[in-house]
């Protein structure tokens, strides 16, 4: 578990998603393009599927508050395609592979200050609230192989998080496309239909009780 003082105030996650647009490749963060992209990011075909979601933004929208501030209700929930990443043993996968669990996808780097310090607490949720319905889906977006990323998280004993990987920063790209990443980290509420919930630029206490209550309204059946 993180360390309580080391938290940021709320305020600050709102200040940091808000100049995040900003301040990209500028300060904090730095992205650079790469070459091979995932894809088109909207399935605009397969919105309707998602008519049902707005139910659930409306049911999490109370929760996006104090230490989870920054997370932001879409208007419109929409699946995701483009996001491609390689699972344990380089295995493909994409967000089709959690289907039926609501998904918190995070995008981090070894060399994002932020992340670094926000994936304890990652996977401090994780621990606490990971089930066959949820599943916190760090993706590691460093170039070349996998030593570097797989060192950190021995060395910080992130041991409950998945090992998911995009060395080639496509789904950075997809993201930042559709203008929901300007820099790292990115994080998406996916719901169990795959449809995007809310999101959010910046890092978050994602160990905190305000996390917590999230997650447990993003899993609970819309009435």
């Amino acid at each position: 578990m993180t360390d309580q003082k080391k938290r940021f105030p709320p305020g600050k996650f709102v200040v940091i998603a808000a100049l995040a647009g900003l301040i990209a490749g500028a300060a904090v963060v730095y992205v650079r393009e790469s070459g091979s992209g995932n894809g088109a990011a909207v399935e605009t075909a397969d919105a309707k599927a998602c008519e049902a979601s707005k139910d659930k933004v409306a049911a999490i929208t109370p929760f996006l508050k104090g230490q989870v501030a920054a997370m932001a209700p879409v208007s419109e929930p929409r699946p995701i395609a483009g996001l491609n990443f390689k699972g344990k043993d380089g295995k493909d996968l994409t967000l089709t592979d959690f289907g039926g669990k609501t998904v918190l996808l995070n995008l981090w780097a070894t060399w994002c200050v932020p992340c670094r310090e926000e994936m304890p607490a990652l996977n401090a949720l994780q621990q606490s609230a990971g089930s066959d319905r949820f599943e916190v889906v760090a993706v590691n977006i460093d170039i070349g192989d996998d030593e570097k990323p797989k060192a950190f998280l021995d060395e910080t004993k992130v041991h409950d998080l998945g090992f998911y990987r995009d060395s080639s920063m496509g789904v950075f790209n997809t993201l930042k496309r559709e203008g929901l990443a300007f820099g790292l980290p990115v994080t998406l509420l996916m719901d169990d239909k795959g449809c995007l919930i809310s999101s959010m630029n910046g890092p978050a206490a994602w160990d905190s009780d305000d996390a917590k209550a999230l997650v447990k309204a993003a899993i609970t059946p819309a009435r």
